[in-house]
């Protein structure tokens, strides 16, 4: 028979050995540090190491941004001409080089042309067969008078006399239209510029055969000009927007703009058109702009970076950009309701700009959002019960 001290020791040993199983349980089970809550909450325990990690930031009042576009400079379409010969025919001689400064009407190029000849021969038949038909009713006229002739006769020559005044018309007013006259039949076609500006294209060279519907070889155009005659203090800037872009955009807004050639210096424009249509390529808005260039510092075809300053518009808040996150096609941040508890919600995302990014809606001033951490929220709200 044990006696009772060894009993109490058995006792004892047994009791050890249970609470030293608690505490191993206890050991292997921790309580969880995050749960999700209502479907679009996460709950984080105080002291959790995920809480520590997260930024929170109050969202601000949506203040007035400045939107950066990309863009390049062109030739003002208003102010610029293409030029083609009308009539086909051999180049005599150039007279315009480019970079040469032409007023309204100067000669750019002389071309042999039959086709011309033929156009000057027949505006000069004009001119004999109206002259003699005028003679001719004035002759009959005076016969009439006299008894000499028959009514017939002076209605004929009416007739006469108004056919060979539309023929004179239609011809001269041809040449006339195309930069010609009737003072002769040279056969020599002048191509004149139409405006006074610069030349800044040439696609002709003296022995060249040209033609209205040419198409000159080893171009990248389907029909390159002979000529290209602009205004260059006047330009156009052509934008690139993006949708979210648009409400910001409006035709005669100012904007300002600099290039990399001259990165210091500021110049300024007008927004003439917002295209109203997205580009089914690049997904953009094309957005034009008209531009003074009185000192001639700016060349076409520069590419450009254009600052528009836009109100808050429609803005309801405004959040650092790491806030949004893209889930799908759709923005969410999310918004501390109290210590520990997170709710995702969705937002519509307006412009950015120096890493603050307009909501349209779903953010108010105030309101607490977290703006670090929002991928691990987004896991764990995505892990059940946050495991």
């Amino acid at each position: 028979m044990k006696s009772p001290s060894i009993a109490c020791l058995a006792l004892l040993a047994t009791l050890a050995a249970i609470t030293g199983c608690e505490h191993k349980q206890a050991a292997v089970e921790p309580e969880s540090p995050a749960k999700v809550a209502e479907g679009n909450k996460v709950v984080i325990q105080p002291g959790s190491p995920q809480l520590a990690i997260l930024g929170i930031e109050p969202a601000g009042q949506p203040q007035a941004t400045v939107l950066r576009l990309n863009g390049r400079l062109a030739w003002d379409d208003r102010a610029t001409v293409r030029m083609f010969s009308p009539f086909g025919g051999r180049v005599v001689r150039v007279l315009a080089e480019p970079g040469a400064s032409v007023r309204q009407g100067d000669p750019l190029a002389m071309v042999a042309s039959p086709d011309f000849g033929q156009a000057q021969a027949d505006a000069r038949k004009a001119t004999g067969d109206f002259t003699l038909s005028e003679r001719t009713l004035s002759r009959v006229r005076d016969l009439l008078e006299h008894g000499a002739a028959p009514q017939k006769d002076l209605d004929a020559a009416l007739a006469d006399f108004s056919r060979a005044q539309t023929e004179l018309q239609r011809a001269t007013s041809r040449l006339a239209t195309l930069g010609g006259n009737t003072n002769g039949v040279d056969q020599v076609y002048e191509l004149r510029s139409p405006l006074d500006g610069v030349v800044v294209e040439r696609n002709l060279n003296p022995g060249q055969e040209v033609r209205p519907d040419q198409m000159l070889a080893g171009t990248d155009k389907l029909a390159a000009p002979l000529f290209t005659v602009t205004d260059p203090t006047r330009l156009w800037i052509q934008l690139d927007a993006t949708e979210s872009d648009l409400g910001h955009l409006k035709e005669g807004q100012s904007f300002s703009f600099s290039s990399r050639s001259m990165p210091d210096k500021k110049f300024t424009g007008t927004i003439d058109r917002v295209s109203d249509f997205v580009d089914p390529l690049t997904r953009t808005i094309h957005v034009r702009g008209s531009i003074p260039n009185p000192g001639r510092l700016l060349r076409a075809e520069m590419f450009v970076t254009a600052e528009v300053e836009t109100g808050s518009g429609h803005a309801s808040a405004e959040v650092p950009s790491k806030a949004v996150y893209l889930r799908g096609e759709k923005y969410f941040v999310f918004i501390e309701e109290s210590v520990g508890k997170f709710a995702r919600r969705e937002v519509s995302a307006g412009s950015e700009s120096h890493g603050r990014l307009l909501i349209l809606d779903g953010v108010q001033p105030g309101q607490r959002v977290v703006s670090d951490g929002v991928l691990l929220l987004e896991q764990l709200l995505q892990t059940p019960e946050g495991g």
